[in-house]
């Protein structure tokens, strides 16, 4: 059965209706969730498997049967380990029906059915008795519903309900406790993307300066959790300003509670500075001593740097204060951290919240509208002082400014061709002599070899003994479909990876020229010249201020020897990954060249493209075919 979807189109403007299957929006959540991701953290399956095993040994050691219920199970991964450590049964919950579809069809293949009972529900819904869906309360919970603000998924509301409806008192769990971090910290860059600075221009009358509104000066920003991968932001951004510090924990063992909270700590700053940002991140302990720990702690607050396990499920969290706050080295302070059943947000108090009354635990909420209408690398973007003073340069040369090439809508780095559109439409509109800028704009691509964004399109095939192939052919399908095999907007200053060709400018568009009535097309070949494993083609758009002054949405400068990459750290690139995605653990060598096809279509804006990874232009397909 097909449908009819309305969707606006981010290149054009117009507002298209297009035919898709019903199922168009189940296959798109499969193909861009993280259960991939999750399956390659062999750190995170051991610790669990390690935890599962501990809980289940306890049960059995009082003489009791083992009855275990596993809320969001995914593929049932957490089930099957715990039938395999000896639980006597299990109820695995999963909501969300494709999955739960998939979990049925793997716990039958691995030979488990007997002792697993698959429940398409919500936990909420679950009901215990002699005519429910379990029979009595279970004594071991085990669950996965972390995020990387680790209550953001409903966590505290799943274990609230499970320990008055679902579980016994006292109930062995698994995590058995989570415990949050923070650190404050200084930091001109993460703040860059919070605020908007002073805005200085060298002009003929001297420096002139554009001072940004008051209300967006004194607004206290968006709610939500800037999630980044932390490891990836150099020590040299920021000034620590505290000692890590543990916020608060949560004994999954016991009842929880998912009513708004503070938790405070008081602390004495390291250093004198301006308190502006808070890093935090979580751990969780499998069992009640502690042994067993999973742990998301970027790089200098790890036990084990060397042997850190890379994920992109769960990142570190970034949070702003409301407003930045000077700080003296030695003056104690307390840092606050406020949560309600779905998010968490911090505070700085000068006394204990106890003693002072003017504390509220209400979040924060944006009255300026810019946090509302920008995202925080738009905010970065607008704050490059190098951006700016290339787009003074370009001024000095010019007498009109029509725009610039930044939209709200735009997910992908050609969807930003809108302007082009715009600049048609008002074309009637330009004097005679006009300039346009950007006067024009080119897509790059390069093909690159990831450290560890690969993960997320890699099949796992065996997880910790147990077969979830069935998980990767879900997977597989799901991205057959058109939509889902778009390219993937990603911040690739996030994702070290390797540049195995020479950047290749794909096409150009002359925005000094009305958008053309025929398509644009561009074909030929790029040459690998570094051993890898070719992982995906990166593309990029870039904007011709003036001819001698370009912007890149991609990479900023030529790849180092190695062929390391440096990323517009304000801009997503497009990502295309090859299919099958390579495993670093397979063999170097294969295909040495890549052929591409590529046509923008000026009817929809659309740009389709194949991509070819082989040993001659005319070898088999092997690449994707998107839009």
């Amino acid at each position: 059965m097909k449908i009819f979807c309305s969707r606006a189109n981010p290149t054009t403007g117009s507002v298209e209706w297009l035919e898709e299957d019903e199922h168009y929006d189940y296959h798109q959540e499969i193909a861009r969730s993280s259960y991939a991701d999750m399956l390659h953290d062999k750190d995170r399956n051991i610790k669990y498997y390690q935890g599962i095993r501990a809980a289940v040994s306890r049960v059995k050691d009082r003489g009791q049967k083992a009855l275990v219920l596993d809320i969001g199970t995914g593929t049932g991964l957490l089930s099957m380990m715990a039938v395999t450590a000896g639980a006597d049964f299990c109820y695995a919950i999963e909501v969300f029906k494709p999955m739960a579809d998939a979990a049925v069809k793997i716990v039958e293949k691995n030979g488990f059915s007997d002792k697993i009972l698959v429940i398409n529900k919500h936990s909420t819904e679950v009901t215990v008795g002699p005519e429910g869906d379990m029979p009595c309360r279970a004594n071991i919970l085990v669950t996965e519903l972390f995020d990387t603000e680790l209550i953001g998924e409903g966590a505290l509301p799943s274990y609230e309900h499970a320990h008055r409806h679902l579980v016994e008192e006292n109930c062995e769990a698994v995590p058995h406790r989570a415990t949050i971090y923070a650190q404050l910290v200084e930091s001109r860059r993460m703040w860059s993307w919070n605020k908007l600075f002073p805005i200085h221009l060298q002009t003929s009358l001297g420096e002139q300066v554009i001072v940004p509104p008051v209300d967006l000066e004194n607004c206290p920003g968006a709610p939500s959790v800037c999630d980044i991968q932390l490891n990836q932001v150099s020590p040299a951004d920021f000034t620590v300003l505290s000692d890590v510090l543990p916020m608060f924990s949560i004994d999954f063992s016991k009842q929880v509670s998912s009513s708004a909270a503070c938790h405070s700590r008081q602390f004495e700053p390291l250093t004198s500075g301006r308190a502006q940002v808070v890093l935090s991140w979580w751990d969780i302990e499998m069992d009640p001593e502690g042994k067993i720990r999973c742990t998301t702690a970027p790089f200098w607050a790890h036990s084990d740097p060397e042997e850190m396990q890379w994920r992109d499920h769960w990142m570190q969290c970034v949070y702003f204060l409301p407003q930045e706050e000077p700080v003296v080295q030695g003056s104690a302070l307390c840092l606050v951290a406020h949560h309600d059943d779905y998010c968490v947000w911090y505070s700085l108090q000068r006394t204990s919240p106890e003693k002072n009354e003017r504390v509220h635990q209400m979040r924060p909420v944006c009255d300026c509208q810019a946090h509302l209408l920008w995202n925080r690398p738009r905010f970065g973007e607008i704050n490059d002082q190098d951006r700016t003073d290339r787009y003074i340069q370009a001024l000095s040369t010019v007498s009109l400014l029509l725009g610039e090439p930044f939209f709200t809508t735009s997910l992908l780095p050609w969807h930003s061709l809108y302007f082009w559109y715009v600049r048609t439409a008002v074309d009637q509109h330009l004097g005679p002599g006009a300039v346009v800028m950007p006067q024009a704009a080119s897509l790059h691509a390069v093909v690159v070899e990831f450290r560890d964004l690969w993960r997320i399109r890699s099949p796992c095939g065996d997880c910790e003994g147990f077969d979830v192939h069935i998980m990767d052919d879900m997977i597989k399908r799901a991205l057959d479909f058109r939509e889902s095999r778009e390219a993937e907007p990603h911040p690739l200053w996030e994702y070290p990876c390797r540049s195995l060709s020479e950047p290749r400018q794909i096409l150009a568009f002359d925005f000094r020229q009305l958008v053309p009535p025929r398509p644009l097309c561009a074909e030929g070949t790029m040459e690998l010249r570094r051993p890898g494993r070719s992982h995906a083609a990166v593309l990029w758009m870039e904007y011709h201020l003036t001819p001698e002054c370009t912007l890149s949405t991609g990479l900023l400068e030529p790849a180092d020897p190695e062929g390391g990459c440096c990323w517009n750290p304000h801009c997503k690139q497009a990502v295309y990954f090859f299919s099958p995605v390579l495993d670093p653990r397979a063999p170097l060598g294969g295909p040495q060249m890549v052929s591409y096809v590529v046509e923008f279509h000026p009817g929809t804006g659309d740009i389709t493209m194949e991509f070819r990874l082989a040993d001659t232009p005319d070898s088999p397909l092997l690449g994707n075919k998107v839009a």
